[in-house]
């Protein structure tokens, strides 16, 4: 077997969870053909209390304090960086891949803003650094969401489906030679929410949620967004969650709050699953930390006949990472990594902003 390429790459994830920094050191080699890939080192670096607060407020701060975050963001990633490299003693890496933290995400409005400077990463760490996914996309008339179904195509080719539970789910479903990609609902942004109303940063296993009783006229309100009606490609924006919670806060237990979001999520998801045919042939890859809420898995069971495939934990808590590294990759090799078929653009691109380290 011949190899084309290897690549070392440190993917950046921060996510509409907001728990953290998830850093992965990915190895990527094309066979054949055939892309391969290997996690050889993870970590997820926490955010204070004060740091959450602040980026889930940022959108409503003046033009100076967004700046001045975003230039503070990517100071503290590539300390984080550093730390990693050095903890892990790692010696190659081709290149980082970020993400951004989004702030911002209008594609109907032709922009989208993620934070968290580039240029200000490749300096510090002295590792060229690629960054800002989205841009060109939203520019060609597309959501510039979801990205993750290039990585989802190319390296996890055994899977009927790819779901991702993050902040907003959203899923990557094949069918022959078809895909279609898009997200489906706000998720662990309105459960961790409610799980602060409990002291807690998230409802470990979904057992507050197991504990309470759905209001079916609540839960009939959630499922009749507008949002759930279109049949375009789609994508939503962080502060899309507060609908669904100024509408779950008609409901008084918390533990209730929690079982209605469950139950809606679960309900979403299992629509999108049960369109297809032959659902128990099929097999759906769920990642992302609501992959760890057992209450939540157990409900979208019940609810098709999809097999559902929790893979390793690495996987579940650093799939986004991984494949930001990979659309790195492609960047890095200047071929598509944004298909107009799941964005909506006038046409394929070739996105992401390259910064040279040393």
């Amino acid at each position: 077997m011949k190899s084309d390429s290897i690549y070392h790459v440190i993917g950046l994830m921060s996510g509409s969870s907001l728990d953290g920094l998830d850093v992965a050191l990915c190895r990527f080699e094309k066979i054949n053909q055939q892309w391969n890939f290997e996690i050889i080192a993870a970590e997820t670096f926490s955010y204070s209390s004060a740091l959450q607060q602040k980026l889930v407020t940022l959108h409503l701060a003046s033009a100076k304090e967004l700046m001045e975050q975003d230039a503070e963001l990517a100071r503290l990633w590539a300390m984080m960086a550093n730390d990693f490299t050095k903890k892990n003693e790692i010696k190659k890496v081709d290149f980082i891949a970020s993400h951004g933290h989004t702030i911002f995400h209008e594609p109907l409005n032709n922009f989208t803003t993620q934070i968290g400077n580039g240029a200000s990463i490749a300096a510090l760490t002295g590792i060229s650094t690629i960054c800002d996914f989205r841009s060109t996309d939203v520019a060609l008339g597309g959501q510039g969401a979801p990205l993750v179904p290039m990585g989802d195509l190319l390296l996890f080719k055994d899977y009927d489906a790819c779901l991702n539970l993050g902040g907003i789910c959203n899923i990557t479903l094949k069918n022959g030679n078809d895909f279609s990609a898009f997200d489906i609902a706000p998720c662990n942004q309105v459960l961790n929410f409610f799980a602060k109303e409990l002291g807690k940063y998230f409802d470990e296993n979904g057992n507050y949620a197991s504990n309470g009783k759905v209001n079916l006229e609540i839960l009939q309100q959630l499922n009749d967004l507008d949002f759930y009606k279109t049949k375009t490609a789609k994508s939503l924006s962080n502060q899309y969650s507060n609908t669904l919670i100024e509408i779950l806060q008609k409901e008084n237990s918390t533990e209730n709050k929690l079982r209605i979001a469950v139950e809606h999520i679960a309900f979403q998801i299992s629509l999108v699953l049960n369109s297809s045919e032959n659902n128990s042939q099929k097999k759906c890859l769920v990642t992302g930390g609501g992959a760890f809420n057992s209450f939540l898995i157990e409900t979208l069971k019940s609810k098709t006949d999809w097999q559902i495939i929790i893979p390793d934990k690495k996987l579940i808590a650093f799939k986004e990472a991984l494949i930001f590294a990979f659309l790195g990759v492609l960047r890095w090799r200047k071929e598509t990594n944004v298909l107009q078929k799941i964005t909506g653009a006038k046409k394929d691109s070739c996105s992401g902003t390259i910064y040279f380290g040393e």
